[in-house]
């Protein structure tokens, strides 16, 4: 029997997937400018393989009903730690390029070892919108609901923070402390991504979209709802695209995230050349 689009989009699973997204994309679209203003594209790389070897061992241990705990407790962890680095850059990036490593190794020990479903094993790679359901849907609204608390109370220290720190500092803003909680935010929302997107793209859910913000306007505010917008018209097209066609959701979201990228580039190149043009003459 052969589903329309339209018949698809009344089951159940699809539309818990739909509002997981749509949840998603808002916490990625507002932690994206920052991830990007603090030079944080690789803490997301690692701590997404970090996500996935807990997911991996809670699924091996304790079954599907624990992956979305152990990626959040995986995540968390090793978040913990890139923030507790602050931003000692050299320093940083080797911790996470051997946490990386060490994630992803053990993560496909756990997967190996695991004896059920492949599907099970796969979607923590690639996504698996299927096995999203109510209670992931209750789960991720209100874990959501506190990041976006605690992200309204801390972003304009954290976003002085993150544009100059040695001013920040010297005006009493507590630096590391900032650090420390903003990679714990950014660690639960990776782990929440790699439920819906899987741990190999999560990183272009919470990095191409305010990059190709970046790419058209200079205001922060400006580029978190630019990056929002970009985020959901990438998680929910990636979904719809991934019914009709049959696959994963990741290769779909990355693709449409890119091909915005793209856009957004080309319309900035535009504005340069133009303000160039406006200037010189």
């Amino acid at each position: 029997m052969t589903y329309s689009l339209l018949d698809l989009l009344a089951l159940d699973f699809v539309r818990n997937a739909l509002v997981a997204g749509v949840v998603l994309a808002v916490l990625a679209g507002l932690l994206g400018p920052l991830v990007v203003g603090r030079g944080m594209a690789f803490s997301v790389h690692g701590t997404a393989e970090l996500a996935f070897a807990g997911g991996a061992g809670a699924l091996l241990v304790f079954g599907t009903e624990a992956i979305g705990w152990g990626a959040l407790v995986g995540a968390v962890l090793v978040a913990l730690l890139f923030g507790a680095l602050g931003r000692a850059q050299r320093e940083r990036d080797s911790v996470i390029g051997v946490l990386l490593s060490f994630g992803l190794g053990l993560g496909v020990l756990f997967q190996a070892l695991y004896t059920g479903r492949s599907a099970n094993k796969f979607g923590l790679l690639v996504g698996q919108i299927v096995g999203v359901d109510v209670g992931d849907v209750l789960t991720l609204t209100v874990v959501g609901v506190v990041v976006l608390g605690v992200l309204a109370v801390v972003r304009r220290p954290l976003l002085f923070a993150s544009l100059d720190p040695d001013m920040a500092a010297a005006r009493g803003v507590p630096v590391r402390a900032l650090s420390i909680v903003f990679a714990v935010l950014l660690g639960v929302t990776v782990a929440l991504g790699v439920q819906i997107v899987g741990a190999l793209l999560v990183l272009c859910l919470l990095i191409t979209p305010p990059a190709a913000a970046a790419q058209v306007t200079a205001s922060p505010t400006l580029a978190s709802v630019l990056a929002v917008v970009f985020a959901e018209v990438a998680v929910i097209g990636g979904i719809v695209a991934s019914l009709d066609a049959g696959l994963p959701i990741s290769p779909f979201v990355a693709s449409i995230a890119f091909a915005i990228y793209l856009v957004c580039r080309a319309l900035g190149a535009l504005r340069t050349r133009r303000r160039v043009a406006v200037t010189t003459a």
